[in-house]
């Protein structure tokens, strides 16, 4: 049994967010995040599996929709979303974009190359090489490919009326007239040198080498039907600036079991560097007019790079707050271990194990001890959370139970949102055969 500790003096009567109760002394208490200045500085969630972790969430994002928040959810299992979808009030279904991409009828496009300013396309194409060392292991991806895949992207991106997709990389390292179409729109000189130079003088096994090397890692995409039928459109189905700025609900179900597990990893690392990167064109809102996103990531390690950090250390001016939830420490990169330790504002841990119990025990100290961390009861939280700008010291709360809501409900949400966002399998099909010159 965990020791009891007494909660904050200065927790309040009300607030936008309900996180749980204290129950101290026979008394309890209701505990409640006070404001949104507070959730600005991210909210950071650990604990093994089925200790009460996504009826915690699932609680948190039911109230930021009920309170009229944009909030996006990227969830890797499945079973959050089809939650949330659930209880999703009428006056609100209109404001869910849902991204399925094992729903294969309508796809809906989401495409990494589109961009508006010039900053915009530097920053794409450095995202997704990021992406690419995420997703490979870096012995199997080396400057040479950086290089290669940072001129084929640009080449691809030339044209911002109709900016090309990943699937059209291969193509241009083996179509010379479709290369040389798509450079009529290049105006960078070094992009020019490289394709009409350099690209052109390399022979034999070299080229064949690097044509075989980067075939295979983008391949892996284009050859999987559903994963090109959705990053093959050259225009993403949704925008997720309007999405953030209007206060929409955003939902990306990316089920590993229904998705694949690269497919899954790839499509969540795009849709964070998009969030991202429309988090900071808001740079140039006026401060008072950036709205407030509560983007919420579930096993968040699966899809951030290492540019997280910069969003856990400036999103407080772009009104991106972050709610990152995990199982274990060691699935964090030293890098993003240390940007999330140090930036964000509320910790909260249920139940670890015996080696994130010693780590986190300098977090909870004096408090509580590493085996307060190991003997947690399930639905039972410590927590030291920004209150009113101020750290309280840490204390235990029990969570809620997650209201269940209806399947019908569910069900007219994901239609509603597929005859928006999603296009007919057969016209994205037609149009992906043309882009690869194969009818």
């Amino acid at each position: 049994e965990t020791k009891e500790v007494e909660p904050p003096a200065d927790l309040l009567l009300s607030g936008p967010i309900l996180l749980g109760k204290t129950v101290f002394r026979g008394q309890e208490k209701n505990v409640y995040i006070a404001n949104a200045e507070d959730r600005r500085r991210h909210f950071y969630i650990v604990g093994q599996t089925g200790v009460g972790k996504s009826g915690f969430l699932s609680e948190m994002i039911r109230q930021d929709i009920v309170n009229g928040n944009g909030v996006g959810v990227i969830d890797p299992h499945g079973e959050l979303v089809e939650d949330i979808l659930a209880i999703i009030p009428k006056e609100r279904a209109s404001d869910v974009v849902l991204f399925e991409p094992f729903q294969t009828e309508k796809p809906c496009g989401l495409n990494m190359l589109e961009w508006d300013t010039p900053e915009q396309k530097d920053t794409a194409v450095s995202e997704m090489i990021s992406i690419f060392y995420r997703l490979f292991p870096p012995e199997m991806i080396g400057p040479m490919f950086e290089h290669y895949m940072r001129n084929a992207m640009l080449a691809i991106m030339a044209d911002k009326t109709n900016p090309g997709t990943l699937i059209e990389i291969p193509r241009i390292f083996t179509d010379d007239k479709f290369m040389e179409a798509k450079l009529q729109k290049v105006s960078d000189p070094l992009v020019r040198s490289f394709w009409l130079r350099e690209w052109k003088q390399t022979t034999g096994s070299t080229k064949s080498d690097m044509l075989g090397y980067v075939i295979s890692k983008i391949g892996r995409f284009v050859e999987n039907e559903m994963l090109r039928n959705i990053v093959g459109q050259n225009r993403s189905g949704f925008n997720l600036d309007e999405i953030m700025d209007n206060k929409k609900i955003f939902l990306a179900n990316l089920s590993k079991g229904r998705t694949g597990e690269l497919n899954s990893s790839l499509l969540g690392l795009i849709l964070v560097s998009k969030m991202q990167m429309a988090a900071m064109r808001r740079a140039e809102i006026p401060a008072e007019n950036r709205k407030d996103f509560y983007l919420y990531l579930d096993e968040f390690q699966n899809f951030t790079t290492e540019s997280i950090a910069t969003i856990l250390s400036e999103a407080r001016k772009y009104r991106l707050n972050l709610i990152l939830a995990h199982q274990y420490m060691p699935q964090l990169s030293e890098s993003i271990k240390n940007a999330v330790i140090g930036n964000v504002g509320t910790f909260a841990a249920f139940r670890v194990g015996a080696d994130d119990a010693e780590f986190l025990e300098k977090q909870f100290s004096p408090e509580f001890s590493r085996f307060d961390l190991l003997n947690l009861d399930n639905f039972q939280v410590l927590i030291k959370m920004m209150l009113n700008n101020k750290l309280t010291s840490p204390f235990k709360i029990k969570t809620l139970s997650p209201e269940k809501g209806s399947l019908e409900n569910a069900e007219l949400v994901k239609q509603l949102s597929r005859s928006r966002y999603g296009r007919p399998r057969a016209i994205v099909e037609a149009e992906i055969m043309e882009i690869l010159n194969l009818n």
